[in-house]
């Protein structure tokens, strides 16, 4: 699939002040950041506008302040984007305002800046027009490289877009020609196998790939969201009660012609806790009193011989409580069955990427998708706003 909209590589930036919004939301510990994977990944579109003599701002949220909180200030991955670009970044003292058209505007051709936490601004979220004309004055040029907020119509990511020649950063294109790809124009067969928590935040990829996928093996959680709505006891296992008629729509769609597959086999536990008495089921009936906290070993190795045999995979969502060792065998055995896989890999950020790290496997995958909620409506088929609003191409 061809990208339809303007990219970075097409603006002219010599010399001009370029606004970049970037996803910068990382977690931090005691001041320091504790992952930079998504500082890493924007630095292509932040070295490609220092090369070609662009004044470049840049701009992110983090974490979800209610107004100024300096325990948010973007400081520390401020410091950590300077060690990596190998420069002086200089950290403006606040998101908009004189002083920080002051740094901005004594900023020279290649140089760096950062602003405060754009959420520390309360017009940030409701996509304010004052806030984003406060912005669009700082520069020339609007780049969106942040694809992780780009499903949220904010000051920063459309409101901006509106008032400057609006260009897509590296990181975001190929974001979007990723995951589109996955849905236009995959290698067969194509296996999605999709776990986590709630059968809510996944049902629209579900629906959407009940007609486009050869294969969509459920894991994690909401794997007891489906069982419910088939009658099958779940005893203490976490069920999202408003997603069991989204499951019995699925599996009634998907009975028909489609493979939707369930686990077989489960992990339990009398408890949510790293040491809880841990049982392994034959089945998929859940006594009460207890939990299933993972995928039992016939359900992993089915989904890992799934995964071998695919010419496209998306993951997306754990197998089970991947954070307690005693329930991440599941998860692990897929993210071991998607890092050895022929096909083409895409995994979907959040706790899937998390599993990666954590297992030693992210560099195995061919696509790492920065997004959370982005990535699922992106395959969803939804319009994103910070994408809609770019120039086109």
């Amino acid at each position: 699939m061809s990208f339809r909209k303007a990219s970075v590589r097409d603006a002219e930036v010599a010399g001009r002040r370029v606004l970049v919004r970037l996803d910068l939301n990382v977690p931090l510990s005691e001041g320091h950041v504790e992952d930079d994977t998504r500082i890493r990944a924007a630095l292509p579109t932040i070295e490609l506008l220092r090369e070609r003599g662009a004044r470049a701002i840049l701009v992110s949220h983090l974490g979800r302040p209610e107004g100024f909180d300096p325990a948010l200030s973007m400081r520390p991955v401020g410091e950590r984007l300077a060690e990596l670009l190998g420069t002086e970044v200089e950290q403006a003292p606040a998101v908009v305002g004189e002083e920080v058209e002051a740094v901005a505007s004594g900023l020279g051709d290649g140089e760096v800046m950062l602003l405060e936490n754009s959420r520390f601004e309360p017009g940030e979220t409701g996509n304010d027009p004052e806030l984003a004309r406060r912005l669009a004055d700082l520069a020339e040029v609007y780049v969106n490289d942040a694809f992780g907020a780009a499903h949220r119509a904010h000051a920063t990511t459309v409101g901006v877009a509106a008032l400057l020649p609006a260009y897509a950063g590296l990181l975001l294109q190929a974001e979007i020609e990723h995951l589109t790809a996955i849905a236009e124009d995959p290698a067969r067969p194509l296996a999605m196998i999709l776990g986590g928590a709630k059968v809510s935040d996944k049902i629209g990829v579900i629906d959407r790939f009940i007609e486009l996928a050869d294969q969509i093996l459920v894991g994690g959680a909401m794997c007891f969201t489906f069982f419910r709505a088939l009658e099958i006891p779940t005893g203490d296992s976490l069920v999202e009660e408003d997603g069991v008629p989204l499951a019995a729509a699925a599996l009634e769609r998907a009975q028909a012609s489609f493979d939707l597959q369930l686990p077989q086999d489960l992990v339990l536990a009398d408890r949510f806790a790293e040491d809880a008495e841990r049982r392994e089921s034959e089945g998929v009936e859940v006594p009460d009193g207890w939990m299933g906290l993972d995928i039992g070993p016939r359900s992993a190795e089915a989904y890992s011989q799934a995964v071998a045999a695919a010419g496209t995979v998306f993951w997306n969502g754990p197998m089970g409580a991947f954070e307690l060792e005693p329930f991440a065998a599941g998860t692990r055995a897929v993210a071991e069955a998607v890092a050895d896989a022929p096909g083409t890999t895409v995994v979907g950020g959040g706790d899937s990427a998390a599993a990666l790290q954590q297992f030693g496997l992210a560099e195995r995958v061919d696509w790492l998708s920065t997004g959370g909620g982005a990535t699922l409506e992106l395959l969803e088929g939804k319009v994103l706003p910070g994408v809609e609003v770019l120039n086109d191409a």
